[in-house]
């Protein structure tokens, strides 16, 4: 069941869109502009995604409250997301985006510091559910520096701005929108499922249990560097869906720097990212002591001691590079301080992720894709601790833990078998799920089905 409008304008290639969101800041030209094709007032555009993954049973010498199922398991997520849009002034667009959503995780998302499917956080269970995912403003203040061209996308009206602009991005959106882009792994509908690609794993990123919050981001373009500030909501209760308003207490703040540079005459960027959250989180050497004191009290004692506003930080490396028209390779690494429980994204304190992609010109699919990337996750040695003495977090848990670092690897292609529509076959290997050796390694594989109109 599809709404049908009068105008809509299709988007170009897949790929670029996945970081054109993080990216495209539009202004309202002249009227002479106004009469070129490239040129948007308004958008309606829609995505649709299912993602099915099986996991064949595994070995486990124990299981926990938090433990992965080792049995034989499905999971699967269904999204259908609107992207609406106008320009209500000069440099101003307005975005709202409806979803509905449906799905079920392994083992109710517990198991493991890396979620296989990077949907997952916005399942609703078995029925559908319609809710608003975004709706904010968009504000361009253009400074010369000579014309770019802004192809039409997802939540990107086509027009031109300046190269050195002012962008000011105010509501309801996700803190990934604006922070951590990259051409090669950032949208799990159309790239690795992972969401160890889909950014840092070790990014605390303040949100709402689907990911989404409420706060402002700040860009400014000049010739090379991109600088960005953003203070964003969290949730009220750590990992929780009801969105925590008091942003002068309680919020979490990145800055990035941004630098485009050529390599051997091809495209790159380097990002360094820092952010900082305050909220009322758990720390684990009080929820280790709590427990040693309490030993028959229920094991997830980070209820227990989350008492207090804390502050939770870290910093992270992201690097991109293009090698021609078809290969690209990329890089993202972050390491958090780990002194506190999660309080909006995964339990994983320092993260690494890895890979290239690779176009398929040279066998005539030039529009298909092949990805191969690999995933290393941390635990701080205060979480490590509290796990070991048989702690429960909110998403891993198994009782106790013999510790290694989680790996992963992940490979996919994906075929273009019509216009902005995608169908991928997707594999991943996880060893030591949830850090612990005792358990795995785990195979996944998935069908992911992908289209844009």
């Amino acid at each position: 069941m599809f709404l049908t409008f009068s105008r809509i304008a299709f988007p170009g290639p897949t790929a670029l869109r996945a970081s054109a969101l993080a990216f495209g800041c539009l202004a309202l030209p002249s009227f002479a502009q106004a009469a070129d094709e490239d040129y948007e007032d308004s958008t309606a555009r829609f995505q649709a995604t299912y993602i099915r993954q099986n996991k064949p049973a595994f070995n486990a010498a124990y299981s926990g409250t938090n433990s992965l199922d080792a049995s034989k398991a499905m999971s699967y997520t269904a999204t259908l997301t609107g992207y609406l849009g106008f320009r209500p002034w000069s440099g101003g667009e307005f975005y709202l985006n409806p979803e509905i959503t449906q799905g079920v995780p392994f083992s109710g998302l517990t198991g493991s510091g890396a979620f296989t499917n990077g949907e997952l956080t916005r399942t609703a269970g078995t029925k559908p559910h319609l809710y608003r995912q975004r709706i904010f403003l968009r504000q361009t203040w253009n400074l010369g520096g000579g014309d770019e061209k802004i192809e039409g996308g997802l939540n990107v009206m086509a027009g031109t701005v300046d190269k050195n602009r002012i962008v000011l991005t105010v509501g309801n959106f996700s803190t990934l929108d604006v922070f951590d882009g990259n051409r090669f792994a950032k949208d799990p509908r159309v790239q690795f499922m992972n969401a160890g690609f889909m950014t840092y794993l070790a990014y605390d990123y303040a949100a709402d249990a689907r990911g989404f919050g409420v706060g402002f981001a700040a860009e400014w373009y000049q010739d090379d560097w991109v600088y960005r500030i953003g203070r964003m909501s969290g949730p009220k209760d750590p990992n929780m869906l009801p969105t925590d308003f008091q942003l002068g207490k309680h919020y979490g703040d990145q800055i990035e720097v941004q630098h485009n540079h050529e390599l051997l005459g091809q495209p790159g960027a380097i990002r360094v990212l820092a952010w900082r959250n305050r909220a009322k989180l758990a720390r684990f050497d009080d929820a280790l002591a709590y427990r040693n004191a309490n030993p028959d009290a229920n094991p997830q004692t980070i209820f227990a001691v989350r008492t207090n506003e804390q502050i939770k930080y870290g910093v992270g490396l992201n690097i991109e590079q293009a090698f021609g028209d078809d290969l690209g390779v990329f890089l993202r690494a972050m390491k958090a301080d780990g002194r506190t429980e999660t309080l909006a994204f995964t339990e994983t304190d320092g993260s690494l992720g890895t890979g290239a992609t690779l176009k398929g010109t040279a066998w005539r699919r030039a529009q298909d894709t092949v990805g191969l990337g690999y995933v290393r996750n941390t635990l701080s040695g205060d979480r490590r601790r509290y796990l070991e003495a048989g702690g429960i977090s909110f998403f891993i848990g198994d009782g106790a833990l013999n510790y290694r670092p989680e790996q992963l690897l992940e490979a996919y292609y994906s075929i273009n078998v019509l216009k902005n529509t995608q169908v991928t076959f997707d594999a991943q290997r996880m060893w030591n799920p949830a850090y612990n050796a005792d358990r795995g390694p785990v195979n996944f594989a998935a069908l992911r089905l992908h289209t844009e109109f």
